[in-house]
């Protein structure tokens, strides 16, 4: 067979949806591209592991790679739940390849979205996250998870709908068209609502999202006011990071976009889209494997 080493280059992205699987040539052409189960590592690590094992096979399978073959190729997995050692060490020890770098998808979407170029990056999904590149030095703000962190995110926006409903329903805050949805879709009281939030996960709260963008896009005063206070947030994490005229500003995810009109006007001109996903930029990260054995 083949050297596969030297033919072969995986990169994964795995989040609490899903994982994907990417394997290019040394120049970065893609070959083949597979998709698997949820792959958090901090939630659900032995879940996470199965799916990210499965994918690679798939895609192992359409090369012809054997297991004895795929070993030796390089790869880079960014995770989403990789936050310490502790999860990146057990990924090391149950993915089957000699040369395996792994790191959150905070990194993957950063090297994806910017490449080796300077700017900020605001990914905004089910969790949220923004991320800086200035020459060598990278800065990150946010991505601990819904419980404690990843404002602006799609999981955020959920639980805050939920949150004004509930003033809604005690009369704390004027009905919208919204909160009154909301609240008609569990019965008309604020326990369907707690019935709702008491066993759901953050994936199934994001998916009220959607909901939120498209009631402010409409003028709901609810859905507006939920909007600018995300971009809020965003815009301090910007900020911080050093934003400055003439720097690069990206907003990738599912929910990242739908948040530029509410940014400040010194912003706007400078957002640009990025440059590629965060599965493009595991498999960046995993030629440096290549270029630097």
């Amino acid at each position: 067979m083949h050297n596969a080493a030297d033919q072969y280059v995986f990169g994964v992205d795995g989040g609490g949806s899903g994982c994907r699987v990417q394997v290019t040539d040394p120049t970065g052409k893609r070959l083949v591209v597979t998709e698997g189960g949820p792959a958090n590592v901090y939630t659900d690590l032995d879940g996470a592991l199965k799916n990210i094992r499965t994918a690679i096979k798939g895609a192992a399978a359409q090369l012809g790679l054997d297991d004895r073959h795929l070993t030796t190729c390089p790869a880079h997995l960014g995770l989403a739940g990789a936050i310490s050692n502790v999860e990146s060490d057990a990924v090391k020890v149950a993915i089957p390849f000699e040369r395996l770098s792994v790191s959150d998808d905070r990194a993957t979407t950063l090297a994806g979205a910017l490449g080796d170029t300077d700017g900020i990056v605001a990914s905004v999904g089910t969790g949220s996250f923004v991320a800086a590149q200035m020459g060598a030095q990278q800065r990150f703000f946010g991505g601990w998870g819904a419980m404690i962190s990843d404002e602006a995110s799609g999981a955020w926006l959920g639980y805050q709908l939920l949150t004004r409903s509930v003033f809604a329903a005690d009369g704390l805050i004027a009905k919208t068209v919204l909160t009154k949805e909301m609240l008609t879709q569990v019965g008309g009281s604020p326990a369907g609502l707690t019935a709702m939030a008491k066993d759901a996960a953050p994936d199934d709260i994001a998916a009220l999202a959607p909901r939120v963008v498209s009631a402010a896009n409409q003028g709901d005063e609810v859905g507006v006011a939920l909007m600018k206070e995300g971009a809020n947030y965003l815009m301090a994490c910007i900020r911080a990071a050093g934003w400055g005229p003439g720097t690069r500003l990206c907003l990738t995810g599912g929910i990242g976009p739908y948040y530029a009109p509410y940014l400040d006007a010194d912003l706007q001109p400078f957002l640009e889209p990025p440059a590629g996903s965060a599965l493009d930029g595991a498999v960046l990260l995993a030629l440096r494997h290549v270029t630097q054995p």
